[in-house]
């Protein structure tokens, strides 16, 4: 069966508590590769936000809904708060056989997600093999990306957003 192509546009979701402790899970892929929730839009008429739920739900059974920049109220599900945000990123040469010839860029939407403290992680084995919740300076200095480690160093920014009236 051949391999389905990656769309090169993707989301990068920032799990984390109220005390901002920041939610890394390691890929099965590359050893010592500690990362947010990432992934791929499944089609080009999938939202953000619609990949962004997906794979938080794929990648660490956690459910959320969409949400967006503006103060969302409380819901059974933790929302997504649509960071507004984009990087663009040269995909490493070991990937690039995952999308079409010639793709060497990728489009990466950010998204926050606030979970309480005890919130159960389940994660996907054909994608990630262990979690940790490092303090967010910490978990930033773990990250093997660059665009990941960024996103999470402005974690306190989007807190001090969400809180003024």
């Amino acid at each position: 069966m051949p391999m389905t192509l990656k769309i090169p546009q993707s989301v990068l979701v920032v799990i984390y508590t109220s005390a901002l402790d920041v939610l890394l899970i390691k890929r099965v892929d590359s050893p010592d590769f500690w990362q947010s929730v990432t992934g791929s839009k499944d089609t080009l008429e999938e939202t953000f936000a619609q990949t962004a739920v997906r794979e938080v739900w794929e990648e660490t059974g956690i459910h959320c809904a969409a949400g967006n920049a503006a103060h969302q109220p409380a819901l059974d599900a933790p929302q997504l708060q649509d960071w507004v945000l984009e990087n663009v990123y040269e995909i490493y040469p070991r990937w690039r056989h995952r999308y079409p010839a010639g793709v060497t860029h990728n489009r990466e939407h950010l998204f926050g997600l606030q979970v309480p403290l005890d919130t159960p992680v389940r994660l996907s084995p054909s994608e990630h093999t262990h979690f940790q919740w490092l303090p967010y300076q910490q978990a930033a200095q773990a990250c093997f990306s660059p665009s990941n480690a960024e996103a999470i160093l402005m974690l306190p920014r989007f807190l001090t957003v969400k809180a003024a009236p």
